[in-house]
């Protein structure tokens, strides 16, 4: 199960991506995002926090992401993300 939990409307978009991606290279992955709280986009994986905004002050890589999932759907131990693109800035 691979949840992603996300606070504001405009990172919808941001899960809609992850989830589209996520299902294209696992296709039985069960997918499902909701609203939680401010400034938050957390990611979590059978119950297991992998990624918190945050935490980490801006978004996870799609790579890491897809690593931890291939990680977990082989029996392995599943650490969490600790790096992250940096968030935008606009001057």
């Amino acid at each position: 199960e691979f949840t992603t939990i996300f606070s504001e409307l405009w990172y919808e978009p941001r899960f809609q991506e992850l989830k589209r991606v996520v299902t294209a290279e696992f296709t039985d992955a069960d997918v499902s995002g909701f609203v939680g709280r401010q400034g938050s986009f957390e990611i979590e994986i059978n119950g297991q926090l992998i990624f918190s905004k945050l935490e980490t002050s801006g978004f996870p890589y799609e790579d890491d992401i897809m690593d931890a999932i291939q990680r977990a759907y082989d029996g392995q131990p599943v650490e969490k993300i600790t790096k992250s693109r940096p968030p935008c800035v606009i001057l």
